[in-house]
This record gives C-alpha cells, sequence and structure tokens, in this order.
C-alpha cells in the first residue's frame, strides 16, 4: 500500500476534539478521499464537521455519532456501504480514569482490538482486500511507569503488544495490514487529560504536581506526527510523540 494519504478513506474514532481532530485536520491537508469520523458526542461532532467542511469542502468530512462498545457492527456496516473501502484506521478513542476499572477496559482495550481486528480483516489482501493501515494511539504510559494510574498503564500496555504482535513483519507480509502505534506524551486540550482520574482520588493533587515535570504539545503536534508516523512507518512499530518535537521510532 502506497504510504501517502491521498486518495485513501480514513475512519478516526474519538475524532471529535483534541487529538482525534488534530489528526483529521493533518490528514485532511494531505487530499484523502474523505475522512469519517467517529465520537460518541454528537454535538461535538457536528461542530468538528463545520469547522473541517468550511476548511477543506463537505464532500471531505463525514460524522457518525458512534459508542467503540457497542456500535462496531452497525457503524462497519454503514461506512462500507456508503464508502465500500476503507484504507486507513485510527483507533483513538479512549479513557484515563483508573476510577472506572471495567469502562477503561472495555474502551482502551476491548473495543479498540474489535475495531483493529474487523478493520484488519476488511482490509487482508489474502480474502481480496485493498490492504491498509491501522494506527494505534497508545500512550508513553504504554512504555513508561508512574504510581498513579495503573489501570490506564495496563490498557496502553495491552494496545502495545497488541499492535507489535498483529502488525509483525510476518503478518503484515502475508496480508498486507500494516499496524503501528503512535505513543503521544502529556497533550493539552483534550477529553482525556482533562477528565483523568488516578485510582485514588485523594492523590490528584500530588497528581497534578507531578504531571507539570513532564513535556507537554498541542493537540496538533501529534496530527502532525500522525502524518509523519503514515508516511514513514513500519508495520509493528511504534512511535513517539512529545513536547512537540518531531515523531521518533521507539520500538
Amino acid at each position: 500500500m502506497a504510504r501517502e494519504l491521498q486518495n485513501k478513506t480514513i475512519v478516526i474514532t474519538g475524532g471529535a476534539v483534541g487529538i482525534g481532530y488534530a489528526i483529521a485536520d493533518s490528514f485532511l491537508e494531505k487530499n484523502p478521499k474523505i475522512v469519517i469520523i467517529l465520537d460518541i458526542n454528537e454535538k461535538l461532532g457536528a461542530e468538528a464537521i463545520e469547522r473541517l467542511a468550511a476548511k477543506y469542502g463537505e464532500n471531505k468530512v463525514a460524522f457518525y455519532k458512534c459508542d467503540v462498545t457497542t456500535d462496531l457492527e452497525a457503524i462497519f456496516n454503514e461506512i462500507i456501504k456508503t464508502f465500500s473501502t476503507v484504507d486507513v484506521l485510527v483507533n483513538n478513542a479512549g479513557i484515563c480514569n483508573d476510577i472506572y476499572v471495567r469502562k477503561t477496559i472495555e474502551i482502551n482495550v476491548i473495543a479498540f482490538m474489535e475495531w483493529s481486528l474487523k478493520f484488519w480483516e476488511h482490509m487482508r489482501k489474502d480474502k481480496s482486500g485493498n490492504g491498509g493501515t491501522i494506527i494505534n494511539i497508545a500512550s508513553i504510559y504504554g512504555f513508561r511507569v508512574d504510581p498513579y494510574v495503573p489501570v490506564y498503564h495496563a490498557s496502553k500496555f495491552a494496545v502495545m503488544g497488541f499492535t507489535k504482535s498483529l502488525g509483525h513483519v510476518k503478518n503484515f507480509t502475508k496480508y498486507g495490514v500494516r499496524v503501528v502505534a503512535i505513543c503521544p506524551g502529556f497533550t493539552s486540550d483534550t477529553n482525556l487529560g482533562n477528565d483523568s482520574m488516578t485510582f485514588i482520588p485523594e492523590l490528584m493533587e500530588e497528581v497534578y504536581v507531578h504531571v507539570k515535570t513532564y513535556l507537554w504539545q498541542k493537540p496538533e503536534a501529534v496530527g502532525e506526527a500522525a502524518v509523519v508516523v503514515f508516511e514513514n512507518a513500519d508495520s509493528g512499530t511504534a512511535w513517539l510523540s512529545e513536547g512537540g518535537q518531531p515523531a521518533t521510532v521507539i520500538q
């Protein structure tokens, strides 16, 4: 599959705001066929589409209200019925709230894996697919550890392991679907960051002090990194996007 976004049909989960929106914006600059944004928040989704359509054209963007934990089959079928083929899936939907253990695993792990496998099956060349790319938004917390969000850490370690296995060179060679991960560092102006909660709520003041020691960036930095990753990443690799610096391969 050519490593260019032009004329590609792209699906982004959790794409109404923050990192997902920034990736949509950056991808649209490369003139894809269409970017399809999925998000559980219909109001924010409509606002996102309005802004992107004004910038790139109404025929370049679409929105579906979607809960990734329940709506996979219906949304997948509707997308394929309307657009026939998906070339790129960006798994961006996620939460960081360790109070909700089951919800975290349902969204960050189970739904993420189910969406990946569904689109991987659609893309695989040995079953008449066109090949494609799956980009999984992991986190620096998928390979670094602090003591505050063990549930979130576990979910993002799962993303990394899943990406490296499904994206293994043997699978890519045999099936033609590239699977890669992006590990954003601390990123402002995102629902994920705004709604974060440690597993012991009374530690939040300590957490606020702790996170100030990290390099921060805007969502646009991750959007730019996503383009670099799409154009350069080998299957099974993970890339760091931190502090607004250029994306670099880490594994």
